[in-house]
């Protein structure tokens, strides 16, 4: 009968030796922080004896932001400049597409002084193509109908007028309601437009605001009041 070898017994880490890899980490990161501190020791006195270069970098840092702040006062000069400069000839708007249209009207009021007009038109728009805030705190809805054929094209009539006035002061909350087009109105149209206290630009109109340099307010007849101060808020 044979006798089976003993099982080996699976060797225990020693105490101390499983203590000397759990100190590794700690040990290892003594020496890292302790490097770091003395390179930011040495960076610092570095600094402390070179002490002119900080105040060279200082100086070009200022100056670098100075010319920054200069070009770009400038730039927004020249945007105000160019937008001042704005002028669209009747053949221009006729030759847009209803949304570039909608965009011309924008960047006019914009050039009025209207600094929040914005391009809202679109699906689902409500009809609000443009809106905007002027100088005196009126808020405006302008309504775009772009006609390709300008004067010869449909006429805008009293069912578009219809459609703005249900939304432009019940759902916009407009001061001012308008309807821009380059083409015609319909005489049932401007009568119940005079009604309903809506603001008409048709293509004569449009052709004198686009190409002068007055802004819309001034062209436009019985315009509400200002609005005071604590309204703008």
């Amino acid at each position: 009968m044979t006798r089976r070898p003993p099982a080996r017994r699976q060797a225990t880490p020693r105490p101390g030796r499983r203590r000397s890899q759990q100190d590794l980490p700690v040990t290892v990161l003594a020496v890292v922080a302790i490097a770091a501190a003395g390179l930011v020791v040495m960076v610092v006195n570095w600094l402390l004896a070179h002490w002119w270069l900080l105040l060279i970098v200082a100086v070009v840092a200022v100056l670098g932001g100075i010319g920054w702040w200069q070009e770009r006062t400038q730039r927004v000069q020249w945007a105000r400049a160019r937008a001042r400069a704005l002028r669209y000839g009747l053949a221009q708007l006729d030759a847009l597409g209803h949304r570039q249209f909608e965009y011309a009207i924008r960047d006019l009021m914009n050039r009025d002084g209207c600094t929040d007009a914005v391009q809202v038109g679109g699906q689902g728009d409500l009809g609000a193509d443009v809106k905007a805030t002027d100088p005196q705190g009126r808020r405006w809805v302008i309504q775009c109908k772009h006609r390709r054929h300008g004067e010869r094209g449909a006429a805008v009539g009293t069912p578009e007028l219809q459609v703005l006035n249900g939304t432009g002061r019940p759902v916009h909350k407009a001061d001012v309601v308008v309807m821009v087009t380059n083409g015609r109105i319909t005489q049932p149209g401007r009568v119940f437009a005079r009604q309903q206290r809506l603001h008409l630009v048709d293509r004569q109109l449009l052709g004198s605001w686009a190409a002068g340099s007055r802004p819309l307010w001034e062209l436009l007849p019985v315009l509400p009041p200002p609005r005071k101060p604590a309204q703008l808020s």
